[in-house]
């Protein structure tokens, strides 16, 4: 098997037995490092990596925001309105391939990836504790 499969093999085997609270980390973990690959590329003049970042970026945002269920806590069309925006500013970061918008976005995210790592710790504490009582 190649390093490359094993990999593979790693990252869809993590995917599957991990939680829901632990996919959205790992979302808002893929977002945050492809925006700085994006950043990276950009200050290279690698406008095809940037491109495909940004856009890979999109669709993890995508993905957050279609996940999403508004009805079921009081923040949750606050986050649905910040996801859209962050789509926006993505689109434009792309199009325009502006540095700024992108770091922008990054800072936008980022808060929100430290919030849902800290909740799925705390999930994560919960369940493991249930399990030994």
């Amino acid at each position: 098997m190649s390093q490359q499969s094993v990999r593979a093999r790693y990252i869809r085997d993590s995917v599957i037995t991990a939680s829901p609270a632990r996919l959205l980390v790992m979302l808002y973990d893929a977002l945050v490092k492809d925006l700085r690959q994006a950043e990276k590329a950009l200050e290279t003049n690698n406008l095809a990596v940037v491109n495909e970042k940004l856009l890979h970026a999109q669709e993890i945002v995508f993905e957050l925001s279609g996940s999403l269920r508004p009805e079921l806590w009081s923040g949750g069309t606050s986050l649905a309105q910040i996801y859209d925006y962050i789509l926006r500013q993505l689109r434009e970061a792309n199009i325009q391939k502006d540095p700024e918008k992108i770091k922008f976005c990054r800072d936008l995210i980022e808060p929100l990836q430290s919030a849902w790592r800290e909740a799925a710790q705390e999930t994560d504490t919960g369940r493991e504790s249930q399990a030994v009582m």
